[in-house]
């Protein structure tokens, strides 16, 4: 099957540090390939992918260095060229929100387009109800909540590459956060459990600009306990010792969070997730096999002192049963089959056995 990913510009593909969207998009594409498809990556140049590469800008736009940038200019020139190129595709897979729909109004049947963010923002819904002819993919049930009339053709929960993760059979007895610097995010809460339970906390983190204030105010004076290590932002290549060495990943949102990577990635090395109940998180954590489902500061903080007992082996193969990137794109395969059932090479149905 000959398919088109498109990702957002924003982050290499794969990021080169914290990132999501472009991070599913890479092993998506790579995953495809694997299991014998035609896949084009509409991405930036410095995209890494064992699909054929159409290099839309030169790199992705938060680490340019150039002072004045557009992102709007950015994305529309690559969703311009996807159009001119449309008709060599089975499929056409976006992963940029809406931004694509004027555009294929009248091929919106040959799209498929998975929503990344969260749903719950004025104006949205508006989008959703003029241009209904777009099949949907949402990451998580939960995630659709705020727009139950669009038109949703699957949930399809994030996956990555099992072979980028180490598997760590045993940890080194600290606690881990890892993500962005946010409230919603709550890292103050991470910060509180961690203390409260006596264990050493490590923080990898990236503080976008809008948080900076956030940051300074809020997060920083926290990080002088010596429980408290402040790492800062990571890459893939930081992330297996990182997760892997930890005890568990606290996960103490305080928002309706779309999926949560970071859950599956520190799953993917064996280590257990101590979660908040909000958002995706029932649908990505089994309460008391791949960590703890909490709903309070002290709920976490009697998790912490049994989070140990969790057999990591059984925390790797889960992760690798629900949340692979070959069962990614294979939950995806059967989605471009029912929409396009004529187009599917007969490779595909041994494939998707």
């Amino acid at each position: 099957m000959k398919i088109a990913q498109v990702s957002p510009l924003y982050e290499a593909v794969p990021p080169k540090l914290y990132g999501g969207t472009e991070r599913v998009v890479a092993h998506l594409t790579d995953a495809l390939v694997e299991l014998g498809h035609d896949v084009t990556l509409f991405a930036s140049a410095e995209a890494h992918t064992k699909g054929r590469l159409a290099a839309v800008r030169d790199q992705a736009i938060r680490l340019d260095p150039a002072p004045l940038k557009s992102d709007l200019a950015a994305h529309l020139s690559q969703i311009a060229e996807v159009r001119r190129r449309a008709s060599e595709f089975d499929v056409v897979h976006f992963h940029t929100d809406m931004l694509h729909f004027p555009f294929f109004e009248t091929m919106a049947e040959r799209t498929v387009t998975t929503l990344h963010g969260r749903l719950d923002l004025k104006d949205l819904a508006e989008a959703y109800a003029r241009w209904p002819q777009f099949p949907l993919v949402s990451i998580s049930d939960s995630q659709r909540r705020p727009l139950p009339f669009a038109n949703w053709a699957a949930t399809v929960h994030h996956g990555l590459s099992a072979d980028l993760y180490g598997f760590s059979p045993s940890s080194e007895g600290y606690l881990a956060f890892l993500g962005r610097i946010s409230p919603e995010k709550r890292p103050d809460r991470a910060i509180g459990i961690a203390v409260a339970a006596g264990k050493r906390l490590k923080i990898a983190a990236k503080v976008d600009k809008v948080d900076q204030t956030y940051f300074e105010e809020k997060i920083e004076p926290l990080l002088h306990h010596p429980l408290v290590e402040f790492v800062g932002e990571i890459g893939d290549a930081e992330k297996s010792a990182f997760l892997g060495g930890a005890e568990a990943l606290l996960f103490p949102i305080d928002w309706p969070e779309p999926f949560g990577l970071v859950m599956i990635e520190a799953m993917a090395c064996g280590t257990p997730v101590l979660a908040y109940d909000c958002g995706s998180v029932r649908e990505v954590v089994e309460d008391g096999v791949t960590g703890f489902i909490v709903r309070s500061d002290q709920e976490a903080f009697q998790a912490v002192t049994r989070i140990g007992r969790l057999d990591r082996a059984a925390v790797r193969r889960r992760f690798v049963e629900r949340f692979s990137a070959t069962a990614m794109a294979r939950r995806y395969l059967t989605l471009y089959e029912r929409l396009n059932p004529s187009d599917i090479l007969p490779a595909t149905a041994d494939a998707l056995a």
